[in-house]
């Protein structure tokens, strides 16, 4: 590490404590904030983390500001400075004397951050480990002696401490990596786009537009955790792979929804492929009429089949099969029966 401001060794410390520590996002880009201010002296800052959805930034934390700041900062203009800046691109932390374009160029400084008084600033992109951008640390001081190359340098190291600390990836990854046997995953976002889950491979069933991922998301609505299972020829048991949803916080930037992630399947209790199908209409609620006009048998065949259901779970009746099949992940949901031909 190159030599540190005054104050250096006790910002890494702090700043190491509090990436480590459990709490909102919010909460860790609060203190991570107010931990950088013995080596930049700043006025203001703000952690922020870009919505790709709605292409603005979305602020964790802001702090010394006024309004008219603050409000063009959570523009979708600001987006084409971070590129103008190159604050999208992985390099080291860039003050307003080493921007690579004049800062005349740069309307937030112009037009926002000087004439609020502001003389110098430092701002770094924060990248996560498998280089997905995050969003930005900016700092903002009333006089052009500070930040420090030192300080700056040192910011520069701390970056990829303080993005981990950030990333909204961060919970739902470690609770996917969980799931027993997870094999593959995808974060659903809410405009329904399927991104790389970090640690976890790729899967036909979990491709764009997938008849799976649709399944997902309407169980994701208001759950924090479902399960059921999806037919895939080549998978054993019964060609069968389980589908674990794992909705995500409620945390800035907004536009994750849940992960999706595939799995071997638990033991199948003896249940066939088309008891399987059968207990997902239960759940939703079917008739054995209306189930067997749907899979066109016969409703003695249909009742055949609910008779070996309620045995094989070991449930009295109807409706506890259906709460035992749901809270296990024992069914197939009915817009995936026949998927693959």
């Amino acid at each position: 590490m190159a030599e540190l401001p005054p104050g250096g060794p006790q910002v890494v410390a702090e700043v190491a404590g509090i990436a480590a520590a459990p709490a909102s996002l919010e909460e860790r880009a609060a203190a991570l904030l107010e931990s950088l201010h013995p080596v930049v002296p700043f006025q203001a800052g703000r952690i922020a983390l870009l919505d790709p959805e709605r292409r603005g930034p979305v602020s964790l934390v802001s702090k010394g500001y006024d309004d008219p700041v603050r409000a063009y900062f959570e523009s979708p203009a600001v987006v084409e400075e971070i590129e103008l800046i190159g604050l999208s691109r992985t390099r080291p932390p860039v003050r307003i004397r080493d921007m690579p374009v004049p800062p005349t160029e740069v309307r937030g400084w112009t037009q926002y951050l000087r004439p609020a008084g502001f003389r110098e600033g430092l701002a770094v992109g924060l990248f996560a480990p498998d280089d997905r951008f995050l969003g930005f640390l900016g700092l903002s001081t009333d006089t052009a002696a500070h930040p420090t190359d030192a300080a700056r340098d040192l910011i520069g190291t701390l970056a990829p401490m303080i993005a981990h600390a950030v990333d909204p990836l961060r919970t739902i990854t470690a609770a996917a990596w969980l799931v027993r046997g997870a094999t593959a995953g995808v974060v659903l976002t809410r405009s329904g786009q399927a991104l790389p889950l970090p640690g976890l491979g790729a899967h036909p069933l979990l491709g764009a537009g997938s008849a799976l991922l649709a399944v997902a998301a309407r169980l994701a609505d208001g759950r924090a955790h479902a399960a059921f299972l999806c037919p895939y020829p080549g998978s054993e048991p019964a060609e069968h792979v389980r589908v674990t949803v794992l909705g995500c916080p409620t945390q800035s930037p907004h536009h994750l929804v849940a992960a999706v992630v595939l799995a071997s399947p638990p033991d199948l209790r003896g249940l066939t492929p088309r008891e399987l199908q059968i207990l997902g209409l239960l759940i939703e609620g079917w008739t054995n009429a209306r189930i067997a006009a749907e899979l066109v048998v016969a409703p003695r065949t249909v009742a055949a089949h609910v008779e070996h259901i309620l045995a094989k779970l070991d449930a009295g009746t109807r409706a506890l099969a259906a709460v035992r099949a749901l809270g296990q992940g024992l069914y197939v949901p009915p817009e995936l029966t026949g998927i693959w031909p």
